[in-house]
């Protein structure tokens, strides 16, 4: 069954070249004038990797504070207790705790976007493999979720550090701002990023490692961009 496409999607896709490749500049505008939606909708990066997924060691997964944020508020909860668990509430976190938090969470509370734990409360967060996981927010150390600075990652997430990690597919996905920012602030959040994901170009990829980059908004169409030099 093919993909039913909104008369909103249509209409902004209507007369595209969706082929054509853009320096970031030129695709960021398109995207804020194609971004026809009555909310402010979030601008995402999506980057296609020549990895294979199937070998440990090719996995690419991390975190990113962006130079302008991403214009969105981040619910980070905290596994920790003591003066870390008030130095958590402090710097933003909504929810701290032990093995409470993790059977509040087991029970189908999901109102959050990141968990962070320190090491010695994975006894609780172990339990939770099968309610993180499969929505990528089971907390590791690769991306910095996993941490004795439980209150400092705390704060760095509450303003808009982003977690991500590849998918079976080998592509990565990240928000990079929202549709309302300036374009130039948008552009400098893309260049961020891609600057990172070479940064951590795994070992064992060889020849091309990026092989797709494209950025759209919420509701409106894909552009192609090219490597920034």
């Amino acid at each position: 069954m093919g993909i039913v496409r909104s008369k909103r999607f249509k209409s902004a896709s209507e007369g595209l070249d969706r082929q054509k490749v853009y320096p970031i500049g030129a695709a960021v505008a398109l995207v804020k004038e194609k971004a026809s939606a009555k909310f402010d909708e979030t601008v995402d990066l999506a980057i296609k990797l020549s990895i294979d997924t199937r070998q440990s060691d090719q996995l690419v997964r991390g975190s990113l504070s962006l130079p302008n944020g991403i214009g969105k508020s981040v619910r980070v909860v905290a596994f920790c207790e003591g003066e870390e668990a008030e130095a958590a509430t402090a710097n933003g976190a909504i929810e701290v705790g032990g093995k409470e938090l993790a059977d509040k969470i087991l029970g189908g509370w999901m109102d959050f976007d990141v968990v962070i734990t320190h090491p010695g409360m994975m006894k609780f967060v172990g339990r939770l493999g099968k309610a993180l996981g499969p929505k990528g927010l089971m907390p590791s150390p690769k991306s910095g979720t996993v941490t004795d600075k439980v209150a400092q990652a705390v704060a760095e997430f509450a303003a808009g550090k982003i977690e991500f990690r590849n998918d079976k597919e080998g592509n990565v996905h990240m928000i990079v701002g929202k549709a309302s920012f300036d374009a130039d602030k948008l552009a400098e959040n893309i260049s961020a990023a891609i600057q990172h994901i070479v940064s951590i170009r795994p070992t064992a990829v060889k020849g091309e490692y990026i092989t797709n980059l494209s950025v759209s908004s919420t509701m409106g169409p894909g552009f192609k961009i090219a490597m920034p030099a």
